[in-house]
């Protein structure tokens, strides 16, 4: 219940994913390191963290004004690979719909754990969490 502007902002600055990603809260001391433009194409986010954190890079592609916000995602640790992430962005009447996705070539790694789960099953409730997350940003912005 958000207008997609207010999405937009809480989407195409990474400063602004503290606030609602679901992986921010994996490691309290998380290391954070940002370069590039504050917002939209260009904007950097580099993390290292525990364990569970890992380390990687994103990177936002494209950017769209309250339609679209693409990101490439490089994870270094636990695991190497390679993915593109796209938010959506739709106004509808009673707000904005988001549509979170993320697409990339499997690794070695990502096909050994699709044997025992897929990657909707491990990747979606985190996605869940994190739009969850976004409506309660959206809402106090």
């Amino acid at each position: 219940p958000a207008s997609a502007a207010t999405i937009h902002g809480l989407v195409h600055d990474f400063r602004a994913w503290q606030a609602w990603s679901p992986w921010e809260d994996l490691d309290p001391a998380l290391h954070r390191t940002y370069s590039g433009p504050g917002a939209g194409v260009g904007a950097v986010y580099e993390w290292r963290g525990n364990r569970k954190a890992g380390q990687g890079r994103m990177e936002i592609t494209e950017d769209v004004p309250s339609q679209r916000v693409v990101v490439a995602l490089d994870f270094i640790k636990p695991f190497k690979a390679s993915n593109t992430t796209t938010f959506a962005l739709e106004e509808t009447a009673g707000g904005t719909r988001v549509t979170w996705s993320m697409v990339g070539t499997k690794t070695f790694m990502t096909k050994v754990l699709g044997i025992f789960k897929s990657m909707d099953a491990m990747i979606g409730p985190d996605f869940e969490k994190g739009l969850a997350r976004l409506r309660s940003a959206a809402a106090s912005d």
